[in-house]
C-alpha cells in the first residue's frame, strides 16, 4: 500500500508536540505492510475470515515483526518517550478509517475485499509482500514528508 500522507491528523500531530518528521524508504514499508495487515485484520473481522488472516500472519511473521519494529523505530524517533502511546493512536485510527470505509461500502466489502487474502497467500516471500503493500492505496492517518538525502548520500551518489 503506497502511503498517502494525507494531513487528515496533522493537527493532532503538532499539537502533540511532535517535531518535523519525515519518513524514510524503510520508514514507508513499514507504514505500507501495516496499512495492509491492518485492512486485512478488518476484513477478517468485518467478513468472518480469521482463519484466513490468521493464516496470513503465520506465513508472514517475520516480515511483519520486522515492519512493526521498524514503525516503532519511526515513532521512537518522531515521538520519543511518547512513541508507544503514539504508535498504538496510530493502529487504532487507522482501523477505525478502514472500519469506517467497510461501513461506506456496506454489503460490497466483503466482495471486494476477501480476494486480497488469496493474493497475498499466493505471493512467495516476505519481500514480496512489501513489493505488494507498497502498490496498494491506503490514506494514513499521519502527516509527514519524505526525509531528505544527506549530503553525504548526495555526494556519493553523484561519484557513481
Amino acid at each position: 500500500m503506497r502511503v498517502i500522507l494525507s494531513g487528515v491528523l496533522a493537527g493532532l500531530l503538532l499539537s502533540q508536540g511532535a517535531l518535523a518528521q519525515c519518513v524514510r524508504p524503510t520508514d514507508h514499508s513499514a507504514f505500507d505492510v501495516t496499512g495492509l495487515k491492518t485492512h486485512l485484520m478488518v476484513t477478517a473481522l468485518t467478513c468472518a475470515a480469521d482463519e484466513k488472516y490468521n493464516a496470513f500472519v503465520i506465513k508472514y511473521r517475520p516480515e511483519l515483526t520486522s515492519q512493526d519494529k521498524a514503525l516503532g523505530g519511526w515513532f521512537t524517533r518522531t515521538h520519543g518517550r511518547r512513541a508507544r502511546q503514539q504508535q498504538d493512536d496510530y493502529i487504532t485510527q487507522l482501523a477505525n478509517s478502514r472500519s469506517q470505509d467497510g461501513i461506506r461500502q456496506g454489503s460490497l466489502f466483503c466482495t471486494q475485499n476477501l480476494g486480497l487474502f488469496d493474493e497475498v497467500m499466493a505471493l512467495r516471500s516476505g519481500a514480496e509482500l512489501t513489493d505488494y503493500a507498497a502498490g496498494k492505496t491506503v490514506a494514513q492517518p499521519i502527516s509527514a514528508t519524505e526525509c531528505a538525502a544527506s549530503p553525504t548520500t548526495t555526494r556519493a551518489r553523484r561519484r557513481s
